[in-house]
């Protein structure tokens, strides 16, 4: 039995009828090696049956809430879990191409997730060009977090088409308190609560400068700076000051949405890396700020300052947090130089505000996320939070996540993995258009997913993503 964290509890709250924070990823798999060809609904239900108890549980464990809300959620084993429940089966018309995917992926991702079982839901795409299959798997994101949802693939996919041995799950099914021991324990923490947040607000203050929005405001700077100065923390360098301005996709989202997906060479990114400096992440981002920027100069939008991504980051470390399920992340918020025209230049902008905002990152250890989602007793927490997810306050333009990948093939159920696409959350507050990629197998492959009611056609964001590899293809020979 465990509870949900504040960050947990968070993304919970934070889901309203236009806005949904669970997370998916799209494979497309060659069935070609399946027993009889075909991946069937059977066997991926037997998969997840034989598999669960290795992904720290959050294929199992739903939600137990607590009386009158005085408490966060505890998460508990489903004794009547199915795995047959959470799986449907889909077939796209012909022709079956990569448009008709995206929108069949958009329609699912639309949908929330029904709270009285284990948070995640599984679509098997047939009818696909080319005799290819997709599997669509969403969990939501107060379950998982990225390392989670990485553990969880690897607990369902194999290294060759043959299945390995898993020995089979012994623990004991966990089970939520009773109602009176989390009255009880929740009364406690709301007597406490007060020093909690006091505490919050002291360990948030010398960090409020890189808290997106709240860095941009008069005065931030200073006061994280003061602070710092009296913890003697001299040595945590300033956060890049921007604020992010208006754009399209930066309006109330509706619930609609629109994905697309592709792929880049990962060889091609490496190169330019070697060729101009900096990380595969740096190039990505440069990329990013060039699809950006083509796809507003376009529409006559082009803001005359730099755009602010929200970059998210785990806060895992490695061999300390194993046995940790809960979410363990921080977001940094950059500037993205989308209003730099010469494509020298925007890369080279692009690489120092990274690396600026990492080695802020690595000072502060990014815990205003964990301090602040604590701040609201969890009574009033979730009404609160909506309400805020809902102001007219633009923190941030866009989301973009780079995920490393596996860079060899993998199995589902015999079948060959050819590709895996992320599909992230859009918000009002995040933007309305988000941009995931995710490297695998010699390929950086991205998913984009967007309000439909802003950015109706998510796919021209990919095809300028390719164009802007190109020009920095054309950079290196110069």
């Amino acid at each position: 039995m465990s509870q949900l964290t504040t960050v947990d509890a968070t993304f919970l709250n934070a889901e309203t009828a236009t806005v949904h924070p669970h997370i998916a990823g799209l494979g497309i798999v060659d069935t070609a090696s399946c027993p009889g060809g075909t991946l069937t609904v059977a066997a991926l239900a037997d998969l997840v049956r034989r598999r669960a108890h290795l992904a720290a549980r959050p294929l199992r464990r739903r939600l137990a809430p607590v009386p009158l809300g005085l408490d966060r959620p505890y998460w508990e084993d489903d004794p009547d879990f199915d795995p047959g429940r959470h799986i449907r089966e889909i077939a796209l018309p012909a022709p079956g191409g990569d448009e008709q995917l995206g929108d069949a992926v958009a329609m699912l991702h639309e949908t929330p997730l029904d709270r009285t079982r284990p948070l995640w839901e599984m679509a098997l795409v047939h009818g696909l060009a080319g005799g290819r299959t997709a599997v669509y798997v969403k969990v939501h994101h107060a379950a998982i977090d990225g390392v989670t949802a990485a553990e969880t693939l690897a607990a369902l996919l194999d290294l060759s088409p043959e299945p390995r041995e898993v020995p089979a799950g012994d623990a004991e099914p966990q089970r939520a308190p009773h109602a009176a021991g989390m009255v009880g324990a929740g009364l406690l923490k709301a007597a406490l609560h007060p020093v909690r947040t006091a505490l919050s607000v002291v360990r948030t203050a010398p960090y409020l400068d890189e808290i997106p929005g709240v860095g941009a405001l008069p005065g931030a700077g200073l006061v994280a700076r003061a602070v710092q100065g009296a913890l003697r923390r001299d040595e945590v360098p300033p956060a890049p000051r921007a604020a992010a301005p208006s754009t399209p996709f930066n309006q109330p989202v509706g619930r609609r949405r629109s994905v697309a997906f592709g792929e880049l060479s990962l060889a091609e990114v490496k190169q330019v890396r070697e060729a101009l400096g900096g990380s595969v992440n740096d190039v990505v981002m440069a990329l990013c700020a060039t699809a950006v920027r083509t796809w507003l100069d376009k529409r006559g939008e082009l803001p005359p300052g730099p755009l602010v991504a929200g970059v998210p980051v785990s806060l895992r470390r490695a061999g300390r947090d194993a046995g940790d399920t809960g979410n363990q992340i921080s977001i940094m918020s950059v500037p993205l130089a989308t209003h730099l025209a010469d494509p020298a230049e925007r890369f080279a902008a692009v690489r120092c505000d990274m690396d600026l905002v990492k080695r802020r990152f690595t000072a502060s250890s990014g815990v205003w996320v964990r301090e602040l989602s604590g701040i609201l007793p969890a009574v009033v927490a979730g009404p609160l939070i909506r309400l805020a997810m809902r102001a007219p306050f633009r923190p941030i333009n866009l989301i973009v996540s780079n995920v490393p990948g596996p860079q060899f093939p993998l199995y589902l159920c015999g079948a060959r993995v050819l590709g895996y696409y992320p599909v992230s959350v859009v918000s009002d507050i995040t933007g309305g258009v988000n941009i995931t990629v995710f490297s695998y197998d010699g390929k950086i492959d991205i998913g984009v997913v967007a309000c439909r009611d802003l950015v109706p056609d998510p796919s021209e964001l990919l095809d300028h993503l390719a164009d802007a590899l190109d020009e920095l293809k054309d950079l290196t020979r110069e």
